[in-house]
């Protein structure tokens, strides 16, 4: 058995299903992004068997993106599930064929609370295409199954097409980074986008500190003690003359200085890259990783050190 071919042969299958919706993106989607943009409910998906779990899908992206759904499964529908659904929401419904019977046995009573309707389905002469007051054509041309019968290029037009509906709509509504880590705060999308600098870095007596002109040894015991890698070198006027790292402690062990007399300027890396407190921990990251540094020195407007923050704080916070 040749399974890389098989497997190739599967994702052109279904590569070629995805490419034939863009065919499909006409005025009926812009109608129906519109419909869902003016929902003042929500989003109710409905579907059966395969396309039940494709819209559990569907549901679930809708609501981390900005507007707010669930999913019904239409079975549960016909035995009181449907009381779920109110005057206010608008309804998609999934289905291949377009004639589900658990689906299509739910028209009347969705006709008759007024609710608007979205459907996705292969064939648009369908009861369910007919019914409804946008439908969108997902039809494929033929399966991944060998056997041209289980569902699966069409389930994946389906979700694909779903998603094209979600980000439709996070664009129109203006939904930020912000607003999608509020929806995920326990995952490590929510800390990479909810942790600021200011968050994780060493303040107050935390951060290591001394004057400029102060001893090399010094520094090196107060660099010691903050336990960071590094200590901040404050100039006079309050701003941030420089940096004294391990880095620079090694360098400065082949110098010929001494320890006990040469003040750190003599030895500090002096252009040191600096952030500001309400940079994203990601975007930290991202700048620690692209400039090769361990450490980064945080400063106000008035180029003063106010915090410090290092790899391992970013770790150990989950950002990394």
């Amino acid at each position: 058995m040749d399974f890389q071919s098989l497997a190739k042969a599967v994702i052109r299958t279904e590569a070629d299903a995805i490419e034939a919706l863009m065919a499909q993106i006409d005025d009926n989607f812009s109608r129906a992004c519109q419909i869902l943009l003016d929902c003042r409910g929500r989003i109710v998906v409905l579907g059966m068997g395969k396309s039940g779990h494709i819209g559990g899908k569907i549901a679930a992206t809708l609501a981390s993106t900005g507007s707010p759904a669930f999913f019904v499964h239409p079975a549960e529908a016909g035995h009181g599930d449907l009381g779920m659904i109110t005057r206010e929401d608008v309804v998609i419904a999934l289905s291949n064929s377009g004639e589900t019977h658990e689906v299509t046995s739910l028209l009347p009573v969705i006709k008759r609370l007024g609710v608007k309707l979205v459907s996705l389905t292969g064939k648009p002469e369908s009861t369910l295409a007919k019914a409804s007051d946008v439908h969108l054509h997902i039809k494929v041309d033929k399966e991944a199954c060998p056997l041209n019968l289980a569902p699966t290029a069409s389930t994946t037009a389906t979700l694909v097409m779903g998603d094209a509906l979600a980000i439709a709509l996070l664009d129109a509504r203006g939904f930020t980074a912000d607003d999608f880590a509020l929806s995920h705060p326990g995952g490590s999308l929510g800390r990479k986008l909810l942790l600021h600098v200011r968050d994780l870095m060493h303040d107050g007596d935390k951060l290591p500190r001394v004057a400029s002109g102060t001893a090399i040894r010094d520094a090196v015991l107060e660099m010691t003690a903050k336990r960071l890698g590094m200590t901040t070198i404050v100039a006079p006027d309050g701003r941030l003359a420089g940096i004294f790292t391990d880095g620079d402690l090694r360098r400065s062990l082949d110098a010929g200085v001494n320890f006990q007399k040469d003040p750190v300027d003599k030895v500090m890396t002096a252009r040191c890259t600096t952030v500001g407190p309400e940079m994203l921990a990601a975007e930290a990251v991202n700048l620690m990783e692209t400039r090769a540094i361990n450490a980064l020195v945080v400063v106000d407007e008035n180029d003063a050190p106010i915090g410090a923050l290092n790899m391992h704080d970013l770790l150990r916070a989950g950002v990394v």
